[in-house]
């Protein structure tokens, strides 16, 4: 599936209540970011279908604000998803939900790099769930 994800999804209303970013007419929409949901971990995981966007007739499959944070994550533009805990999200509420789907990042490449992002972003709450996962791990 081919959706608009990145800063371009940020900056369009998604079902959840999360921020997003409010630079729209800042960002240039005539070529939005896509990407092809079959080339990510996460497939079609947080893609919103039929939603409108900006400078645009027809209507796009588009990524949560969640989605869009994680194919940043995934694709090592740690930049453009600086401020996701307190800009993009925004609340506490889908905390566990975003640590257990960049946990599913630990085995690619840039791994102590996203480790590196989400300690900045979250602090202890990363840190703890980080440690509870190794610890399952070694229990298992």
């Amino acid at each position: 599936m081919i959706y608009v994800t990145g800063q371009h999804a940020l900056n369009i209303n998604c079902s959840l209540l999360t921020c997003g970013d409010w630079h729209q007419s800042a960002l240039q929409w005539h070529s939005p970011s896509l990407r092809d949901s079959r080339e990510s971990i996460y497939g079609t995981y947080g893609i919103e279908t039929n939603k409108k966007i900006p400078e645009h007739i027809r209507k796009y499959n588009v990524a949560n604000h969640i989605r869009a944070l994680l194919d940043l994550l995934e694709m090592g533009k740690f930049t453009l998803a600086q401020g996701m805990n307190n800009d993009f999200i925004c609340n506490d509420t889908y905390n566990n939900e975003i640590f257990t789907m960049v946990y599913k990042l630990r085995q690619s490449n840039n791994w102590s790099d996203i480790d590196k992002f989400m300690n900045k972003e979250y602090r202890n709450d990363w840190q703890k769930y980080r440690k509870e996962m190794e610890y399952d791990k070694l229990e298992g």
